[in-house]
């Protein structure tokens, strides 16, 4: 027999591999997010829980969890019925709620998370960062305080070309709890840096506002528990939403993002669009 046919097999079979991983690697990872999400007297996060369940991608949660206090009653009586099945694809912030009991033990033994509630980890080539925006509860979020010189020792080890960062409580808003300059602090670190996004919650609404310092940042407080309204937009204020359920998808690529708030069935309300990693 000759060798040829075998080594044009050979060199087929090859061929193939190599353009089945080409194109696995063309799929970039997805990140969903949303925050403000279960309550026993609400439906709404069934039925962002019910959304999310069609969707790939780790789930970054934006804090305020398990209404009302973050107890351990809280998460099996209002969470868990609901959200229960996606918590191995959740990497949450803390939320003021899940320090109703005093601390945010529940929250912290559920998710495996460091006792400060802040970390860092990668979804592909991009670089993602929990924040624990509760400042009163971890000793402050001030410039030189312990997260922030973590904060600042964590980008300079993870010099990625697209960096994204996400805690509860929100710099900019205009919603009802509005923008906040405690954090303006990390604002600082994250643009020298360089980072491109940042995701919050606690208004519950949706905003999307352009970018200040080179970041855009979104308010997605729109996991299930209720809706607030918006107010006077603040400047940089791009689109908001305050009557519609839903998710924040993000597509990261390798030098940029696409972004879509998907809506929870029966809604209409979207909002999508690209940016490139700075």
């Amino acid at each position: 027999m000759s060798l040829l046919p075998r080594a044009t097999a050979l060199a087929f079979a090859c061929v193939l591999m190599l353009a089945g991983g080409a194109s696995a690697a063309a799929t970039p990872p997805t990140l969903i997010a949303v925050g403000d999400i279960a309550s026993c007297s609400s439906s709404g996060d069934e039925q962002t829980a019910a959304l999310i369940s069609t969707l790939p991608g780790t789930i970054a949660v934006l804090g305020d969890i398990a209404y009302e206090s973050g107890s351990n009653a809280d998460f099996a009586n209002c969470f868990m019925p609901s959200w229960g099945r996606l918590v191995p694809r959740i990497r949450p912030a803390l939320g003021n709620h899940e320090y109703g009991t005093g601390t945010a033990a529940a929250a912290i033994n559920i998710f495996h998370l460091p006792t400060n509630g802040w970390y860092s980890y990668d979804v592909g080539t991009w670089h993602i960062i929990a924040l624990n925006s509760n400042c009163t509860a971890i000793g402050g979020c001030e410039r030189g305080s312990a997260q922030w010189r973590w904060l600042r020792a964590d980008l300079a080890a993870h010099p990625s070309t697209c960096t994204l960062a996400y805690w509860h409580h929100p710099r900019f808003s205009s919603g009802i709890h509005g923008s906040d300059s405690t954090y303006e602090p990390f604002w600082n670190l994250l643009a020298r840096a360089k980072a491109d996004v940042v995701l919050e919650g606690h208004d519950h609404d949706y905003e999307r506002f352009a970018p200040i310092k080179g970041i855009r940042s979104f308010v997605v407080g729109t996991g299930g528990r209720s809706h607030y309204p918006t107010l006077l937009p603040q400047p940089g204020s791009v689109v908001r939403n305050s009557d519609t359920f839903g998710v924040l998808r993000l597509t990261l690529r390798p030098t940029g993002y696409d972004w879509k708030f998907l809506p929870v069935r029966g809604g209409t309300f979207s909002d999508d669009g690209s940016g490139n990693c700075r």
